[in-house]
Parts: C-alpha cells; sequence; structure tokens
C-alpha cells in the first residue's frame, strides 16, 4: 500500500482516540449537539480503524509466512505454502476496503431526504406505475428501519399518484436513495389493455437531501407568494373543513411546492419550506456540476429527469438497470423492498469511479 495512504490511515487511528476520549468529558456529553456530532464521527471512524487493525494483522502474518516460507523447517515451509495465497488475497481485500473507506465522505449522505414521483408518459398507466414506485419505496424504508411521512400527493383517476412527494428519515437515507433520481420506465400490459399488448409508460423520481436549518439558502419574503386552499382526498372532517393546505411559489425561479398532509398552516408551510430549501440547494449544486465535465460521466448526472436509469419489464420480470448494464430477473423480490439488490452494485460501481478519478488525480 503507497505511503500516503498508510500516513492517513494513521492519522485516523489517532483521530479516533482522540474523539474517544473527547466523548468521555462531562463538558462534552452536556453539550448534546458536539457530543451526537463527535459520536456519529466516531463511529464512521470505527469502521476504517477496525478495517486497518485486520490489514496490519494480514500484513503482518503475510511477512511470517514468507519468512517460514525461506527457513529451513519442512514442516513450517508446508504450513506457510498452504496459507501464504490465502493470506495474501485477504490483504488485497483490505486494502481495496481501505481505500473505498478513505473516498471523500459526503456529509450530504447522512441527511434526510424527499422523494418525488411524478407520472410521465402513459397517461393512467404511468400513475399506475408511480404507485408501485411508492409501494417498493415504501417497503424499501420498513427494511431500512426508517420512517416515511407523506407531504403531498396528486391522486390519479384510476389509482396510483400524478405526483408524490414524501419525506425518509433515516441514518443515511440520501446517500443510498440520490441514486433513484432519474426516469423509471415500465413495460406491461395495462389493466384497461384489451387486446393484451405491451405498452411502455414512464415516471420521473427526483430524491433531494434535507437541508439543515444552519445551511438553509436566504429567502427574501418577497420573492415569496403563499396560498392557502382547502386539502382534498383522505383526512376526516378537519381535512374538508379547513383551508390548511399550503402553496409555496418561489417567484424568481417559478418552484412551486405544496403540503397538505399536516394539519395546520403553520405545518404545512414549514414542511413546504424545507422541500424548497432542499430544492433550491440542489439547483445551485446542478449549476456547479455542470461545469465539471467529471460529473456529468459519473452515475450520478443520470439523477436528470429526462435520463432513463432503470426499466421494470413485466411479462419478463425483469428489471434492467441502464447507468452499469445490469440485468436481474427477480421484479418481484425488487419491487416487494429489496432495492438493494440494484442500489448495492450502483453504489459499488459509484465508487469505482471515484477510485479510479482519484488515482488518476494521485490522491490515493
Amino acid at each position: 500500500m503507497q505511503e500516503s495512504i498508510l500516513r492517513k490511515l494513521e492519522a485516523l487511528v489517532e483521530r479516533h482516540q482522540e474523539v474517544e476520549q473527547l466523548l468521555s468529558l462531562a463538558e462534552v456529553i452536556a453539550d448534546q449537539d458536539k457530543f451526537r456530532d463527535l459520536n456519529r464521527e466516531y463511529s464512521q471512524l470505527q469502521v476504517t480503524v477496525t478495517t486497518y487493525k485486520q490489514y496490519t494483522t494480514a500484513v503482518s502474518d503475510l511477512e511470517e509466512m514468507e519468512i517460514m516460507l525461506n527457513g529451513d523447517d519442512p514442516d513450517m515451509q508446508e504450513m506457510a505454502k498452504e496459507e501464504i495465497e490465502p493470506t495474501r488475497e485477504k490483504v488485497t481485500t483490505l486494502e481495496h476496503e481501505l481505500q473505498l473507506l478513505l473516498l471523500p465522505h459526503d456529509k450530504r449522505d447522512d441527511c434526510n431526504c424527499f422523494l418525488e414521483i411524478r407520472a410521465g408518459t402513459g397517461g393512467d398507466e404511468a400513475c399506475l406505475f408511480a404507485g408501485d414506485l411508492f409501494k417498493m419505496y415504501t417497503h424499501y424504508v420498513e427494511s431500512k428501519g426508517w420512517k416515511l411521512e407523506v407531504v403531498s400527493l396528486s391522486e390519479g383517476e384510476m389509482g396510483g399518484f400524478k405526483e408524490l412527494i414524501a419525506k425518509m428519515s433515516g441514518e443515511g437515507a440520501y446517500g443510498y436513495m440520490k441514486f433513484e433520481s432519474g426516469g423509471h420506465r415500465v413495460q406491461r400490459v395495462p389493466a384497461t389493455e384489451t387486446q393484451g399488448r405491451v405498452h411502455t409508460s414512464a415516471c420521473t423520481v427526483m430524491v433531494l437531501p434535507e437541508i439543515p436549518p444552519a445551511e438553509a439558502p436566504v429567502i427574501n419574503p418577497a420573492d415569496l407568494r403563499v396560498d392557502t386552499y382547502r386539502a382534498s382526498g383522505a383526512g376526516g372532517q378537519h381535512i374538508n373543513k379547513t383551508d390548511s393546505a399550503i402553496r409555496v411559489t418561489h417567484l424568481p425561479t417559478g418552484i412551486v411546492v405544496e403540503c397538505q398532509d399536516e394539519r395546520s398552516q403553520h405545518q404545512n408551510r414549514a414542511r413546504a419550506m424545507e422541500v424548497l430549501y432542499s430544492r433550491l440547494a440542489q439547483l445551485e449544486e446542478d449549476k456547479r456540476n455542470a461545469q465539471e465535465t467529471q460529473m456529468r460521466h459519473s452515475i450520478l448526472s443520470s439523477g436528470a429527469r429526462s435520463d432513463r436509469i432503470r426499466t421494470y419489464n413485466f411479462p419478463q420480470g425483469r428489471i434492467t438497470e441502464h447507468r452499469i448494464n445490469l440485468t436481474v430477473y427477480r421484479l418481484d423480490e425488487v419491487l416487494s423492498g429489496n432495492l438493494d439488490l440494484i442500489l448495492k452494485p450502483v453504489i459499488e460501481e459509484f465508487k469505482a469511479e471515484q477510485l479510479a478519478a482519484m488515482a488518476t488525480q494521485g490522491a490515493l
């Protein structure tokens, strides 16, 4: 392993020890925000430090086996011959894991996120597919132990959704879900099709990180138009009698956010502003990324609404992930919530891209 990487790892081991000591101080424990941040840093460092210790142990074992192999004791030589290759493989595997762990950590990956699903080409069938996608994400959230709250929705005439916005809360929610942004296409026989022909419909998905209040962009109140209206849909007597729904329009960008899921105007406005902050932050991020040619060629560049990232073929029970040319015939399993079957290979490929880029730049 390169000397520069070893120095980085030694520095992380020292920082891990330092954070461990800080967490035991009374003044740190009393400051809940600082304690929470340090505890999160400690947990992240723990994985790297543990892997590094395993690596140094494996390297030491390999050195001992090479000495035994070159020694005069036949029994030791035979033992070394049996163990040296598996140990070499272990060293190589751990070295790769450490390189991945040293990749720059995007702090937004730890954030909660907003999930937006919109029906596209296909009319009623696209709305039904949007409903299927939402069910898939709901099952995935349950499997991760996260929390999901609907912010706003517009139902389709035959079921499903024309548009739906939901908030996902959980450790690393955005880090996983950001890879879902893009165009999702479905191929199947619609319920309304009498000739049994396969139709193609599409939905777009956008995932935005929740912006912490301290990092929220400054918005001039004069740039906002806030409208109230009577919420529609389920919700009982209250939702039908009170103008509690909120529509916020950001005039400079034309961004419109609606929220009707909460019981009061105040709550709905607060939630709508959270979504608006996330959209404005993403707008700035897109502008920055557009100036970086490397990002335009990465897996995450496929997050634009016009980019098709995945096809769900019901007749063949097939899902094709176009960004990495992956095809699996386990459609029912994925729709039931095993989204990691697709997401993990995508994330691994993204990390491989990052490693290759950093190696080219000499950062690793």
